[in-house]
Order: C-alpha cells, then sequence, then structure tokens
C-alpha cells in the first residue's frame, strides 16, 4: 500500500467527508483548543500528522522573523532535524515563507533550493501557518521516501490542518 492510498484526505464521495479526515481535524483542534503545554500539543500534533499518512517525518517550525530564521519546536519520526535552524531565506521552507503559500516537491534531488536532512527522502511538502495578520508564522514540514507522496487533496488537509493548528502560535487566541 502506497502513502498516497493510507492519506486522510478532504475528497468527498457519495456527499460525504472522508472520516479519517474529519477524525484528524477534530483532533488537532482539541489539541489547539484545549489548555497544556504548548510544547506537549505541538508534539501529539507532530504524531497526528505523520501517523495520518504513515509518513517518515514531521516537523513544526517557529519562524523567528526578527532574528531572520526558521526553529525546529518538534518532530516525530527517526531522528532529529538536519538543520534545526537556519536562515528563513534556505531551501524549500524559505520559498514557502516568502512566497506565503504551501511547497509541495514530488522528487527533492531535482530541486536546488531542498536542504537534504535524510538521504533518502524522495519527497516533501511545507505548509506555512499564517496568523490573522496574514505573516507565516510557523511550518508544517512532512517528508516521504516515497516520490509524488502529496497529491492536492493531501494538499488541500494540511492547509487545514496549518490553519487549525495556528492557535498555538502566540497572539492567535
Amino acid at each position: 500500500m502506497t502513502e498516497q492510498s493510507t492519506l486522510w484526505f478532504t475528497r468527498v464521495s457519495g456527499g460525504r467527508v472522508n472520516q479519517r479526515a474529519s477524525d484528524l481535524l477534530a483532533a488537532l483542534t482539541s489539541l489547539a483548543t484545549t489548555s497544556g503545554s504548548r510544547l506537549d500539543r505541538l508534539r501529539s500534533a507532530a504524531a497526528l500528522l505523520r501517523d495520518s499518512g504513515r509518513y517518515r517525518w514531521v516537523g513544526l517550525y517557529d519562524v523567528d522573523r526578527r532574528g531572520g530564521k526558521v526553529v525546529n519546536i518538534v518532530w516525530d519520526g527517526p531522528g532529529a532535524p538536519e538543520f534545526p535552524e537556519f536562515p528563513t531565506t534556505k531551501g524549500l521552507t524559505g520559498s514557502a515563507i516568502a512566497e506565503r503559500k504551501t511547497v509541495n516537491v514530488g522528487d527533492v534531488s531535482v530541486d536546488p533550493r531542498y536542504l537534504t536532512a535524510f538521504g533518502t527522502t524522495r519527497s516533501e511538502i511545507i505548509v506555512p501557518i499564517v496568523n490573522q495578520d496574514a505573516i507565516v508564522v510557523g511550518t508544517i514540514d512532512i517528508e516521504s521516501e516515497n516520490p509524488n507522496a502529496f497529491d492536492e487533496a493531501t494538499e488541500r488537509l494540511l492547509e487545514q490542518c496549518a490553519h487549525v493548528l495556528r492557535l498555538l502560535w502566540p497572539g492567535q487566541a
């Protein structure tokens, strides 16, 4: 079974939204709106996102505009990020921040913006987390060992997840 066939996407089938996508969004909403440690809630969110598509790695990042850097907050997967902190102008993340839109790369080996984190990564998606003032305050970074792992429906779902998770960034309550 491929990653794409197991995703929790929001395709409408027979007039009903896929229950797994609905469950994922409900779980993330619960995490975002309940009290508790931000770090613990973000760790749980990263695990939920990783499990949702059986991805190899998920990271959540803060964007520090004053410092000009992107900083990993939490990750879920086999290892820590190769670049836990890097300039906001670098990599696929830098493009997502600059353009304020999702960057979805089906084959990272042919994209010069890619910062190699794991040698076996084939595809990666970076979803910006945008605050109420349309400023990118964080990102969701998901890596897969499969090429073209993120279809349009998955991209839309992850954008919905980013909208929910923005509540976990300062000033969004």
